[in-house]
């Protein structure tokens, strides 16, 4: 039952007829695992408490530098040298104290990642660490939990839900191991800082929707957009019969 407060707090969103209390009930009783407090993160986790989720689990090793504060946006001057993720949980409790928050404050091996994902209802890939984001990828897929990955470089953004429990394939099917080298970062390549917020907040939608119920999920497919021209697509993303990761669902 959600009180006075809260139904004063979030009363835009429960005015959308198919979202509606029940939703918010929803989002109130959820725990999310946001892996990576930096451009992506912070206005994924920011719109997350915002909207009201019950609970946040803040996942990351870094500390803030000055690079960061062109786009990370939970992040000030004085939190140069914090954690990422003790830094975002201060700039989430100054926005919505009744959101409860576990930090954190190291970098993810695999064999935390299980007992951590079979304890949430969904997962924010927000990292621009390609073996966390197959590691977490298995440790979803042996949880039935989905996760909303996304990435950013230059003026380019990418979005996927990975569910393949109910439907499409998991980020294995997408990218391969071998490949992860040659990826492009932001350190070397560079970003514009509205891209990581455009792209952070549409993670944060499809996790609203997800946990809600609102709308149609981002499932069996892969958005890419580039803000230079604001091309945006929408691909089919189809499971692979051979994958290593999540073909066993399908047989």
């Amino acid at each position: 039952m959600l009180t006075d407060e809260q139904l004063e707090r979030y009363s835009r969103q429960i005015l959308l007829h198919d979202f509606d209390v029940r939703g918010q009930e929803r989002l109130h009783a959820a725990r999310v695992l946001i892996v990576g407090l930096g451009g992506l993160g912070c206005p994924a986790a920011l719109y997350l408490a915002a909207a009201g989720v019950g609970e946040l689990i803040l996942a990351d090793g870094d500390a803030v530098e000055l690079s960061n504060l062109q786009r990370q946006i939970a992040h000030t001057g004085p939190d140069i040298g914090v954690n990422k993720a003790r830094s975002a949980a201060a700039a989430i409790a100054a926005l919505n104290p009744e959101v409860k928050l576990q930090v954190i404050a190291r970098s993810l091996a695999e064999e935390d990642m299980l007992p951590l994902v079979s304890q949430v209802d969904l997962v924010l890939d927000a990292t621009d660490n390609y073996p966390v984001r197959f590691a977490l990828n298995r440790s979803c897929v042996a949880a039935g939990v989905p996760m909303v990955s996304a990435a950013a470089v230059r003026s380019e953004g990418q979005l996927a839900v990975f569910d393949p429990q109910r439907g499409g394939g998991c980020y294995r099917c997408l990218y391969s191991e071998g490949g992860s080298e040659t990826a492009l970062s932001c350190s070397e390549s560079g970003v514009l800082a509205p891209l990581v917020g455009v792209i952070g907040s549409l993670q944060a939608m499809e996790a609203l929707k997800m946990l809600s119920g609102f709308g149609e999920p981002l499932r069996g497919a892969l958005l890419v957009m580039d803000l230079r021209t604001l091309e945006i697509r929408k691909l089919a993303l189809e499971a692979r019969q051979d994958c290593p990761v999540c073909a066993h669902l399908r047989t």
